[in-house]
């Protein structure tokens, strides 16, 4: 019966590095599957309806507790909310209240300053 001679020193290490690189792959591909799954879930979240209040837009979530819209979304998907106020809320809610602060103002002879 004849046997293999063992492998070199340089032979082993080039097996060894191998190894390890087979591991790493296989660890690259298992999180590579992972993360789509995570984001299939998110998606399936924000897929169904959501019950939101008719008057100040709260949304119900899972644990029956009402929530700003903002921050349900936030929870549920991968986004961020930055807020500012469109051209039309700007002329029908703030122009007139500017108007309104002006004219109190002016009636109350109040003079606005930044520096105090």
């Amino acid at each position: 019966m004849e046997y293999a001679e063992p492998p070199g020193r340089r032979e082993l290490q080039a097996r060894i590095d191998v190894g390890v690189r087979v591991v790493e792959l296989q660890s690259e591909l298992a999180q590579r599957i992972i993360d789509p799954e995570a984001s299939i879930a998110r998606e399936k979240t924000l897929q169904r309806l959501l019950p939101i209040c008719s008057y100040c837009k709260k949304v119900r979530n899972d644990g029956d507790y009402w929530q700003q819209v903002e921050f349900y979304i936030e929870e549920h998907a991968d986004v961020s909310f930055s807020h500012g106020i469109c051209p039309t809320c700007f002329k029908d809610v703030i122009e007139p209240e500017l108007a309104e602060f002006e004219s109190k103002a002016d009636n109350d002879d109040v003079t606005w300053s930044l520096s105090s």
